[in-house]
């Protein structure tokens, strides 16, 4: 069954839209999919607000990671127009005060011009245990940062370290809403996303197995299949 909503795909910090290679592939005949751009701004509500400015009147939104976090900003100020929700390995919880030292320490790096340095650090934590010495899967991360390169990186570091609390918004959302997670995701771990489950009525959990905080790109077959059945229901 062809779905008549237009996909808006948002990716990660450090990524691109390779991180939707796989699902774009699979997804595209059941409707038009576009992967927003969510580099331009150092605020989370300005992201969304030029996010939504591009969007169609009405669609479904997928967002990964710091995806996850701007679909929450967009849901504040438009949930009108959003009809489905995906959130894919991502939490509804503001930083601790550690991860706001560890990001801040990463803007540093990236300032400094070693950029190079923070990839290295982050990708064992992005991928599967079982997949640390994957070539493929560690280039795709290394383009994706190239891509986004150091004041995107930094503007998104600062866009997430100033984002709201998720958990009182929870409950107000109405629409059909998935929430998946890798089983081995050491950055947001699969309770933080029984968490977004549980306080989303009607929320679907999916939890994928051999599977890291990459989920499109590690299991995109799960991954696609699960958006399928999210998208055409």
């Amino acid at each position: 069954m062809a779905s008549v909503l237009p996909l808006v795909l948002v990716p990660g910090l450090l990524c691109s839209a390779r991180l939707y290679g796989p699902q774009i592939v699979a997804l595209w005949a059941l409707g038009q999919v576009a992967v927003a751009d969510h580099r331009r701004d150092a605020d989370m509500a300005a992201i969304a607000a030029r996010i939504l400015a591009d969007a169609p009147p009405r669609f479904a939104l997928a967002g990964l990671s710091m995806g996850g976090y701007i679909a929450f900003a967009m849901m504040r100020l438009a949930p009108e127009r959003i009809a489905k929700l995906a959130l894919l390995d991502t939490s509804a919880r503001p930083d601790l005060p550690e991860q706001k030292a560890s990001r801040e320490k990463f803007i540093a790096m990236a300032e400094a011009g070693k950029l190079s340095d923070v990839v290295e650090t982050l990708t064992p934590r992005f991928l599967h245990k079982n997949r640390h010495n994957d070539a493929t899967l560690k280039r795709v991360v290394r383009e994706m940062a190239a891509e986004t390169g150091t004041e995107a990186f930094v503007r998104e570091q600062k866009a997430i370290i100033s984002r709201q609390d998720a958990r009182p918004l929870l409950a107000a959302i109405r629409c059909p809403t998935m929430v998946l997670v890798g089983d081995g995701d050491e950055l947001t771990p699969p309770e933080l996303a029984k968490e977004m489950a549980g306080g989303i009525a009607g929320a679907k959990l999916t939890v994928v197995p051999e599977c890291g905080h990459l989920s499109t790109l590690e299991q995109p077959e799960i991954v696609n299949a699960a958006l399928s059945e999210w998208l055409s229901n």
